[in-house]
């Protein structure tokens, strides 16, 4: 098995985090529009307040193969803090080698450190591989459906 190494993210980290967000933002079925600048502040607000959650890098030896991204948030139906696996990217070429597994399982370990009771994802439809990277994890879908309004944009 390949070993993965995974770091805290830190501001340096910034230009090699941008581009693997594009690249997930921008990848299929669920092909959303991708504002650099937009991203760019909103990672250096989400660095400047680790109450926020963390985000940490993805690597084989010294090369950058993805990042993990957990949000933190409070919910009375999970009795405290719950938190959102907000992003995960895995390049193309280190696909299905455990490395997603493995992030999933260390963010849940840093979450219980966090005092999170529960973590939640949101699995774009089509998404097939995710989809079961997260079944094997033992994630469940709540047979709810995930419904947004933007508030300032």
């Amino acid at each position: 098995m390949p070993s993965l190494l995974i770091r805290e993210a830190a501001l340096e980290d910034e230009p090699q985090l941008l581009r693997m967000m594009r690249l997930l933002a921008e990848q299929e079925p669920g092909k959303i529009q991708f504002d650099e600048a937009v991203v760019r502040q909103t990672f250096q607000r989400f660095l400047s307040l680790p109450a926020f959650g963390r985000v940490w890098i993805l690597s084989e030896g010294a090369t950058i193969v993805g990042y993990i991204v957990l949000t933190i948030g409070f919910s009375f139906e999970f009795r405290g803090h719950d938190a959102f696996i907000d992003e995960l990217y895995v390049e193309p070429d280190f696909r299905r080698r455990g490395f997603g597994t493995r992030a999933v399982a260390f963010l849940e370990e840093k979450a219980r450190e966090m005092d999170v009771n529960a973590v939640h994802l949101e699995v774009d439809r089509g998404n097939d591989s995710a989809f079961q990277l997260y079944r094997r994890a033992g994630y469940h879908d709540h047979d709810r459906f995930l419904m947004t309004k933007w508030l300032n944009r």
